[in-house]
């Protein structure tokens, strides 16, 4: 049979993903309790919403996707994440009462990136961050939605995280090397994540995530994967390789087109139910108890 070349770093990250089988150990266990402490805060799973931009209205509906999946954090009791839109659309977010971290884009102009994070503080946000695997394009520096990007240097990272009393969460971490970079700066969670395979052959996150956990071993760091997370295995896979949590993205986009708010929340209440008896069929009671041993890698 004749050797394809897979350059698609989404493909090959389901491979790799669907390559890790789980081992039953049944005797004694118990249903498990998916419930987390996550800075400070308790929530009812480790499924997160991604930090998803740019969804308007679906089918004539009133909300953006954006408050649509938010209101469905809010009554899931789950962390909400949002990425890139202007003050207005973020101030409805936080209307929603969901607790919310905004991922801010690494603009070129900075006093929009240090607005934007001011007022997400002075919104009551539960956290912000930035995605820095948006940084560069094939030409050069990126552009999204007409706005140009630029190169973050660790002391403007630092300064942004000196300038703010929430935590804040780096995204776009794809190595223990950049993890350890992130946790010196003073962040206080890191997203694994190649954005949706913008670098091609990138490694799965689930391939590097236990040289990132050893990496940070002893630090103060929570770790978040995603990419390609579509069910209650991938989770608990996460989280028996060293993740803390996960974010569900691109799979609840269908729930959430169809039937908004109710959509997701029976999408990520599936996926959470699965987690459960993941958890219950291997032993583990508890999320912080979940590790590698029921695993079996490729």
């Amino acid at each position: 049979m004749a050797y394809t070349r897979i350059s698609d770093a989404n493909e090959i990250t389901a491979r790799y993903m669907d390559s890790i089988l789980l081992k039953e150990r049944l005797i004694d266990s118990v249903v498990a309790d998916t419930k987390i402490d996550f800075l400070g805060e308790t929530f009812d799973s480790p499924i997160m919403t991604p930090a998803f931009s740019h969804l308007m209205q679906f089918k004539g509906r009133e909300l953006t996707g954006l408050e649509e999946y938010s209101l469905a954090a809010k009554s899931l009791n789950i962390l909400n994440f949002v990425g890139m839109m202007e003050n207005d659309l973020f101030e409805k977010i936080m209307k929603t009462g969901a607790p919310t971290i905004r991922i801010v884009k690494p603009y070129a102009d900075n006093g929009k990136v240090r607005d934007q994070m001011q007022f997400a503080e002075a919104s009551g946000a539960f956290g912000i961050g930035m995605d820095i695997d948006h940084i560069f394009g094939n030409t050069g520096l990126d552009i999204v939605i007409g706005e140009g990007m630029a190169v973050q240097t660790s002391d403007m990272i630092r300064s942004y995280i000196e300038s703010t009393k929430l935590p804040f969460v780096i995204k776009g971490v794809l190595s223990e090397e950049e993890a350890v970079k992130a946790a010196d700066l003073g962040a206080k969670a890191i997203i694994v994540s190649h954005h949706h395979g913008r670098l091609p052959y990138a490694v799965p996150p689930l391939q590097i995530l236990p040289k990132i956990k050893a990496a940070l071993s002893g630090r103060d760091v929570k770790i978040i994967v995603d990419c390609g997370i579509s069910s209650g295995s991938d989770v608990y896979k996460c989280l028996a390789l060293g993740a803390d949590a996960a974010a569900v993205g691109r799979a609840m986009i269908p729930a959430l087109e169809e039937n908004g708010t109710e959509g997701v929340k029976k999408c990520i209440s599936g996926m959470n139910d699965e987690l459960r008896f993941c958890m219950s069929c291997t032993g583990f009671s508890k999320v912080s108890d979940v590790d590698d041993s029921c695993l079996v890698m490729p």
